[in-house]
């Protein structure tokens, strides 16, 4: 069993694989989207992170980690899984695509409306992401406490930005709505926690985590934020956290497959 309240430096698959069948209540994440090493958000490129996997080899392996992810969630946990539509050599690539292959029930899709620039004029511009509910159980529920629609605005999950070294991490407001609507949850495990968001907003709600992670320096900088950050306002952005944004995508693929 991996200890719990500790970032783990190892391998997705790796971890995932040390932790016990039916031991978590809720998993939040965000997978590397195979988008390649150049890409650019607005006008700015950027090229931080290994990402460039075959289309087929990534899907394949994003089905070992929801499958690994099944195993471990408890009958009613429920999974948290951020991703969005692909654009590649001219084709939309739907997580629908893997996601169906996979072991879990699709129990709801949100969509983010981020504003995630991508201005060429060749098609409409993309500015959502999306979250997709995954569960074992079909009749499993949650408590909408928060009140809210299936979409959420800029506003409501303000994106870090591209202004650090990394450019992809989902904000802290994101992880406490979803949680918020799950008060029975004690055990939260993120497979790809960067800069440990995930872990940040469970500890301070009392909760325990589980946060695995395979760049060492992301880790420290995940382990800096806990002792630092825990009990300043959930709303905080990574910006005013004193570090620069964290790649959400560098909690690499398994093996580098």
């Amino acid at each position: 069993m991996l200890e719990i309240n500790k970032i783990h430096n190892m391998d997705c698959i790796e971890g995932l694989k040390r932790i016990p069948d039916n031991s978590v209540d809720c998993i939040i994440t965000s997978p590397p989207y195979n988008l390649g090493n150049k890409h650019h958000t607005g006008n700015k490129y950027h090229s931080s992170y290994n990402d460039d996997l075959p289309e087929l080899k990534y899907q394949e392996q994003q089905i070992k980690v929801l499958d690994e992810c099944f195993r471990i969630l408890k009958e009613e946990g429920s999974m948290w899984y951020n991703h969005k539509n692909r654009i590649k050599q001219g084709i939309q690539i739907s997580p629908y695509e893997w996601l169906t292959k996979s072991k879990f029930i699709i129990k709801q899709e949100i969509v983010w409306i981020n504003r995630s620039q991508n201005f060429d004029k060749i098609r409409f511009y993309p500015w959502t992401e999306r979250l997709y509910w995954l569960v074992k159980n079909p009749k499993t529920k949650m408590f909408n406490t928060i009140n809210h629609h299936d979409v959420f605005d800029y506003n409501e999950w303000k994106p870090v930005g591209t202004s650090g070294k990394h450019t992809r991490a989902f904000p802290k407001k994101l992880v406490e709505d979803i949680l918020i609507c799950f008060p029975n949850a004690k055990v939260i495990l993120d497979p790809y926690i960067g800069s440990g968001t995930t872990a940040i907003v469970s500890k301070s709600k009392g909760l325990d985590f589980i946060g695995i992670e395979i760049n060492q320096e992301y880790c420290e900088i995940a382990r800096n934020r806990l002792k630092q950050k825990t009990l300043l306002p959930l709303a905080e952005n990574s910006k005013e956290d004193g570090i620069p944004p964290t790649n959400k995508l560098v909690g690499i693929l398994p093996k580098r497959l």
